[in-house]
């Protein structure tokens, strides 16, 4: 199930379903170069296989007009809930590049910069077999300090190192159990980013008006999370750990916003959950819900489905068309300019 291949003969959900004409060639392309490679495994590594690839100094972009950033916290409060999210890398993939051909993923791996050797891994932007090399270089680290890790800088990282020319929305998912330190120390910015606050990687004009001109000791971390909201559909997707409402919950909806805190009921579900968000908001949910229908049982693609229908994000653009919704329109909608229906 979770292979490059187009067969979903071997799904064992109570429906069938068949993946798209749209990336028929990179997914054909990955699948004989992971039959070439042999088993996928993200487990029992002593460090990074490849530490030039995920090395936070780097600045990375993409011309994808769809980019989607997976960042997944791998202290070790998650146990082995990274390791799930990542062995459903090609089903992630050729899912959602049958609704976006240009879909390109962007992962990271966050841990706590008071505590662990590689804080922060982060790969570039790829697509197809290209991500295994790319995602297989990360490192779970399964440490961590405090309860608080460091997403703060990762959302600085976000803010001053990533480049999406084409995208409107991009999205930005994280996955996570814990707050985040409320501030980032400068130090930190400087020494496992390279970046100079005062000069904010490379964007002096911003952070003059931010900071006055002069390079702070600290950084507001919750600031940082609210300004990258801002350029990017944010989310967090919270392990079942701890209750609803409580300060985990309320220090990230103040970072991203109330409704972009999504608590995850079904651990197993994680990656349906952050998959039907982007499927939603690109208008192509009914497909999805037949893809999960052919993977799990109906009470499962229900529970999953009725939750990003209530919680998840709107409708952005027409799928046929990619002509945008506007935002008044509710339920049932009829596209202005193909004519095709789509729920909002």
């Amino acid at each position: 199930m979770y292979s490059w291949s187009d067969d979903t003969s071997d799904w064992y959900g109570s429906g069938s379903y068949s993946f798209g004409d749209a990336g028929k060639d990179v997914r054909s392309a990955a699948a004989s170069a992971a039959a070439a490679s042999g088993p996928r495994t993200y487990r029992a590594k002593s460090g990074p296989t490849h530490p030039e690839l995920i090395d936070p100094h780097k600045r990375i972009s993409t011309k994808s007009a769809n980019p989607l950033i997976v960042a997944v916290d791998v202290t070790g409060s998650m146990a082995n809930w990274p390791f799930e999210i990542f062995d459903r890398l090609p089903l992630l993939y050729n899912t959602l590049a049958q609704y976006r051909e240009d879909v390109e993923i962007c992962f990271a791996a966050i841990g706590d910069a008071k505590a662990d050797r590689w804080p922060l891994q982060v790969t570039e932007f790829a697509h197809g077999y290209d991500l295994e090399q790319q995602l297989g270089s990360l490192y779970g680290e399964g440490g961590g300090g405090d309860a608080p890790e460091s997403y703060g800088l990762f959302a600085w990282w976000v803010e001053n190192h990533v480049s999406t020319p084409n995208a409107t929305q991009p999205f930005l998912i994280v996955f996570g159990d814990a707050p985040m330190h409320p501030t980032i120390p400068a130090d930190q910015v400087t020494g496992l980013l390279g970046d100079s606050p005062r000069e904010g990687g490379g964007s002096a004009s911003w952070t003059q008006k931010l900071f006055g001109g002069s390079a702070p000791a600290e950084i507001d971390a919750l600031q940082t999370w609210q300004r990258v909201a801002q350029s990017w559909n944010t989310w967090f997707l919270r392990r079942p750990t701890g209750r609803k409402g409580d300060e985990v919950d309320q220090q990230w909806a103040e970072a991203v916003g109330r409704k972009r805190v999504f608590r995850i009921d079904d651990e197993q579900r994680a990656v349906d959950y952050a998959m039907g968000l982007v499927a939603r908001a690109w208008g192509h949910l009914d497909d999805f819900e037949a893809n999960m229908r052919a993977r799990q049982d109906e009470g499962k693609v229900k529970s999953v489905a009725e939750r990003i229908r209530k919680e998840g994000p709107r409708v952005l653009a027409c799928p046929s068309c990619a002509a945008r919704i506007p935002a008044t329109a509710m339920g049932r909608y009829v596209c202005t300019f193909c004519g095709s229906t789509l729920e909002v």
